[in-house]
């Protein structure tokens, strides 16, 4: 068990909402963008790899994505893993380019991916939850070493809950903007 660092537990908690922005940029509001497959991975070689591994994403117009698969023999995969990643977009097989039309986003679609903002939202305060799980734990430890006594112990739990806090608000804040974009509001 490593020993209790405040610096660490805020830079992993960081690390949480960047990994959320990063998950909520995928999420497009009706305009192509080639982050939007950034969540795909396709299961070629025997293994499972990011689409920009196996293939040029490019846009080349405002609602449409090109796919440039590298192998012809992964063409079927690549448009397999597009059309099971939840993202609502049908390749259309073009030899060894996928062209993925960015359809219109109808209420329904809208809803879904505000849904699916609010799961990326619930993903990111677990991993705090679990960042703080991990703080609480390295402190118990370093009092049990001897390292620093109990009302020192209790004064960093109420900084690592402080850090909590504030980065769940934080992850609140990111994911409510972001649902109100994609619903339009």
């Amino acid at each position: 068990m490593a020993a209790y660092d405040k610096a660490d537990i805020a830079r992993r908690m960081a690390g949480a909402v960047e990994s959320l922005r990063h998950d909520l940029g995928g999420l497009r509001t009706g305009r192509a963008s080639t982050s939007l497959l950034d969540p795909v991975t396709v299961e070629v070689y025997g293994a499972h790899m990011p689409l920009n591994q196996v293939a040029t994403v490019s846009v080349p117009e405002p609602r449409m994505i090109s796919v440039q698969v590298w192998d012809k023999s992964n063409v079927g995969p690549v448009e397999k893993a597009i059309r099971s990643a939840g993202l609502g977009l049908n390749p259309i097989n073009d030899g060894q380019v996928l062209r993925l039309p960015i359809p219109d986003l109808t209420e329904e679609r809208r809803k879904e991916l505000a849904k699916l903002a609010g799961q990326y939202a619930e993903k990111a305060k677990v991993a705090v939850r679990n960042v703080r799980r991990d703080g609480m734990d390295a402190l118990k430890a370093d009092e049990k070493k001897g390292v620093f006594g109990e009302d020192e112990r209790k004064r960093h739990e109420t900084e690592v809950q402080k850090v909590t806090d504030a980065t769940i608000a934080e992850i609140d804040t990111v994911s409510a903007s972001k649902e109100k974009e994609i619903l339009g509001k």
